[in-house]
């Protein structure tokens, strides 16, 4: 995506590091749970390619397209894990499906960035490389879900005794799993609003 380096580098170890954690994750769950990590660490790990600051690496015309094919394998199989087992597989899904948009829109986008040079995007889709509308819902989306996921982080009374410790490790791990998929869903965000 496009903007400051700074900023476009912080959003890359943000996301590498989600992803990573989701890796890290896999190891250790097993079942749907598993399933979801791997999710989460393609999604994290292609958001970290994807926010790479243009300035320091011009990506190839052919990434774009190659972005989209991953991303769009990666809803199909959410796809296939949404209808089986519901969930948090259709957030996956929802995250693959903005991914090859935003492949689709940068490829798309006036600048030689897609290889249409100056010629403006294609029909429906806005000279900053997206369709606004669905930006927008699509920022709708991940901002409530953002709001949403930051909320059940707000700590709660734990009572004492050492059922309440091994409920409290428990919860810590809960935790770090909800702060990573809020972490990616930040991260999301910030590559919408550079459409």
């Amino acid at each position: 995506m496009h903007g400051p380096a700074l900023s476009g580098w912080l959003l890359v170890a943000l996301c590498a590091a989600s992803g990573s954690y989701c890796l890290l994750r896999m190891r250790g769950d097993t079942g749907a749970e598993r399933r979801a990590a791997g999710g989460e660490a393609v999604m994290g790990f292609g958001m970290a390619a994807m926010a790479l600051p243009a300035a320091v690496l011009s990506p190839p015309e052919w990434s774009w397209a190659l972005y989209a094919g991953v991303f769009g394998i990666a809803a199909l199989y959410a796809l296939g894990c949404a209808v089986r087992h519901g969930g948090h597989h259709v957030h996956h899904l929802v995250g693959s499906l903005a991914m090859v948009y935003m492949a689709v829109a940068m490829a798309a986008a006036p600048g030689g960035h897609g290889g249409h040079g100056e010629h403006g995007g294609h029909a429906g889709v806005a000279a900053g490389g997206g369709i606004p509308v669905l930006t927008g819902v699509l920022l709708a989306y991940y901002g409530v879900y953002v709001l949403r996921s930051g909320a059940r982080l707000v700590p709660a009374a734990v009572p004492a005794g050492s059922a309440a410790r091994a409920t409290a490790a428990v919860a810590v791990a809960a935790e770090l799993t909800l702060v990573c998929r809020l972490s990616m869903a930040l991260a999301m965000l910030a590559m919408l609003l550079t459409l």
